[in-house]
């Protein structure tokens, strides 16, 4: 009887992480690494997606890290363009890069709105575009990751422009697969809850970076009450997701919006 942990095998597959300096798209990175994938770390934080590829290559893993600002298409065409020349094909992409842009929604600039769009939505779109160019030239199909967010079921005030821009990520995320799974190419989202990296954590520091103990304390015991688990997720539950959707394991799964969120979302 075959392994059914030969299904995520990633051995001879290429993987692009965007976001891949921190949080989700670092340990997304470094799981792929581990199950065989060469992956390029992506992120417009160079200094940290050079460690990220760093911690990969001296685990014996192949890796690239390269600085990338997605808002921009020519910066995230030639992530593409640098991976096809160094590693031959595209096979799994992770649209890992955004950020939160708080803000009551009577009180949303057009300079913010216009930040917001362009790092939560079109970063996402550019991404997909250039990730199923590859995907079809090399005619190996693939799989594309986009991460969408718990806030699309469950509003919160305060941070209405990141929740809109990742319902349409997860839209766009539907729709793509309508369109290219006669490619062989899959597509999904994942709609995180609270997870404990520095991007959740953001509304808990003082003007000069720090964060009390007692004020991070008293975050994670909310977090915690509002699963039927009474646990915060890390990182590593959206990475091994993340796994399940690029492997083999998950070849019939697209168009899909994956919920791994503690049971956050079921509370209210």
């Amino acid at each position: 009887m075959q392994n059914p942990l030969d299904a995520y095998n990633l051995a001879g597959k290429v993987a692009i992480v965007t976001g891949a300096a921190s949080g989700i798209g670092e340990a997304a990175s470094e799981v792929y690494a581990a199950c065989g994938a060469a992956v390029v770390c992506a992120d417009v934080n160079g200094t940290g997606s050079a460690a990220t590829a760093q911690r990969i290559s001296d685990s014996g893993g192949r890796s690239l890290a390269m600085a990338c600002n997605v808002t921009s298409r020519e910066e995230v065409r030639t992530v593409f363009d640098k991976t096809v020349a160094e590693f031959g094909q595209v096979d799994i992409v992770c649209n890992v890069a955004g950020a939160m842009f708080p803000g009551m929604i009577e009180d949303l600039t057009d300079e913010v709105l216009d930040a917001g769009i362009a790092l939560n939505l079109k970063g996402v779109i550019y991404g997909t575009q250039y990730a199923i160019k590859a995907m079809r030239a090399s005619g190996r199909g693939g799989s594309i990751i986009n991460v969408s967010s718990g806030a699309i079921d469950l509003p919160y005030e305060g941070i209405g422009l990141y929740a809109f821009t990742k319902a349409a990520v997860a839209m766009l995320s539907m729709t793509t697969a309508k369109e290219v799974g006669r490619y062989g190419i899959r597509v999904n989202a994942i709609a995180p809850g609270s997870t404990m990296t520095a991007f959740s954590t953001w509304r808990l520091q003082n003007p000069d970076g720090t964060t009390s103990p007692e004020v991070l304390d008293a975050f994670i015991a909310q977090m915690k009450d509002m699963s039927p688990l009474g646990t915060i997720g890390e990182a590593i539950d959206q990475a091994q997701l993340m796994l399940y959707l690029a492997s083999d394991a998950g070849r019939w799964a697209t168009g899909q919006i994956f919920r791994v969120n503690g049971g956050m979302t079921t509370q209210w």
